[in-house]
């Protein structure tokens, strides 16, 4: 299994923890997931988040 899907896995799985119900929960578990298939992109190297974030530019 790939990192994108891995953090993909892991940020629907920490929204579904925290879910109760409702269609704001479902938006926020996509948006978890989201976050999370982006983070696993840019640790294999697929997608630069640096240009992106604002911080330190290595």
């Amino acid at each position: 299994m790939s990192s994108s899907t891995t953090g993909l896995l892991a940020g629907l799985l920490l929204a579904l923890v925290g879910a109760v119900g409702g269609f704001g929960w479902l938006l926020l578990a996509v948006l978890l997931g989201a976050v999370g298939y982006a983070v696993g992109a840019h640790l294999e190297g697929r997608v630069d988040l640096a240009s992106v974030l604002p911080g330190r530019r290595g």
